[in-house]
């Protein structure tokens, strides 16, 4: 489990709520990651001493949180990329058998 500061923790919780009321978020707060999905999104929350990442799909019913990492490098490293995708495929097999 990563460890956000309560800082971040709270910030985290304050944008899932926007979210969750229907709002759309844009750049600073979130961006789309094409890489993972098409419907996929990618929350941004600063820490003391990190930078964390939230990924995220809206669906009609749910906000399904994918992945959440301390993001290190400029691009999202391809094992992110991997380890997202694969629960989207199992929830969209689940959904749709």
């Amino acid at each position: 489990m990563p460890q956000l500061s309560k800082d971040a923790r709270l910030e985290a919780d304050y944008l899932l709520r926007r979210l969750q009321k229907g709002e759309l978020l844009s750049l600073p707060h979130s961006r789309p990651m094409p890489s993972i999905e098409a419907r996929v999104h990618e929350l941004r929350i600063n820490d003391k001493n990190r930078i964390w990442r939230i990924n995220y799909r809206i669906d009609e019913d749910a906000i399904i949180l994918v992945e959440i990492f301390a993001k290190n490098t400029r691009q999202t490293p391809v094992k992110v990329i991997e380890a997202a995708q694969q629960p989207l495929r199992t929830c969209d097999q689940v959904v749709g058998g």
